[in-house]
């Protein structure tokens, strides 16, 4: 693997209690991502995700907001921070995801990858964040990546923008109520593909989450206990579900 060291400066007293629901289940997570995974994804991540058959990379979760909730529960104004990569990628074009990428060299850790992509990408000052906990590493079949997904929180992460208008497209703090409200949640799936390969997504206003960190954002929901009915047999095509981004349909909502 490219990281040198297991060992990750992580600071989980740091979290604030709203999300300890979270920070208490994340071994619980990929057992819930994977469960949102169709099987015939399943069975192809199981075939590529032999040690040595991909690229490491880790990716920042990271939760803004208030330290304390009145009255419990989550705080109105906690956001997660998303981007959208430019349209000429190679991999995940016009994709929402958290910031984060492949590991150098010189990334001890997958905490050391998270922060330095998501300071490349979004101009973050790291210096304001809190690494809470590392996820069970996921593997992406079609850019090879195994992922670590970095759990953090910082009470004011300070601006954020898009450095490189050549690898992002949008960089976002998205209030976490959008993606809980089950009127922003439907299934998508490729039209390569069939119906029965749909997976969770996010229709709002500024974008369309879906593939893998649709995956990630559905799994943390589902164990932390946040997650609120919704409507699974709402499934679209990509293609359609992409059209509906910043129309005036009733999605993109983001009060509960």
């Amino acid at each position: 693997m490219s990281w040198v060291s297991e060992q990750s400066p992580l600071a989980p007293d740091a979290a604030p209690p709203w999300l300890t629901p979270l920070l208490d289940n994340t071994d619980l997570v990929k057992r819930a991502y994977r469960r949102r995974v169709p099987p015939e994804v399943l069975a192809a991540m199981g075939v590529n995700a032999a040690p040595g058959a991909g690229r490491d990379a880790a990716v920042l979760v990271l939760f803004s907001g208030p330290p304390q909730a009145p009255g419990g529960g989550v705080p109105d104004d906690v956001d997660l921070l998303v981007t959208v990569r430019a349209a000429t990628l190679r991999h995940h074009a016009g994709q929402a995801a958290f910031p984060g990428g492949a590991a150098d060299p010189g990334d001890l850790t997958p905490v050391h990858t998270a922060l330095r992509e998501a300071n490349e990408e979004t101009g973050i000052d790291v210096g304001r964040l809190h690494p809470l906990a590392t996820l069970e590493r996921l593997f992406i079949p079609p850019s090879g990546f195994h992922v670590v997904p970095v759990l953090a929180y910082s009470p004011d992460p300070g601006p954020v923008a898009v450095v490189d208008e050549a690898e992002t497209a949008v960089v976002a703090r998205v209030p976490l109520r959008a993606f809980i409200n089950p009127k922003n949640r439907i299934m998508v799936y490729r039209k390569e593909n069939t119906r029965r390969l749909a997976g969770p997504a996010f229709l709002l206003h500024e974008m369309l989450v879906w593939g893998f960190t649709g995956q990630v954002i559905s799994a943390m929901l589902d164990v932390a206990g946040w997650a609120r009915p919704w409507d699974t047999d709402d499934v679209r095509e990509l293609d359609e579900a992409m059209a509906l981004v910043g129309s005036d349909a009733s999605y993109g909502e983001t009060q509960p």
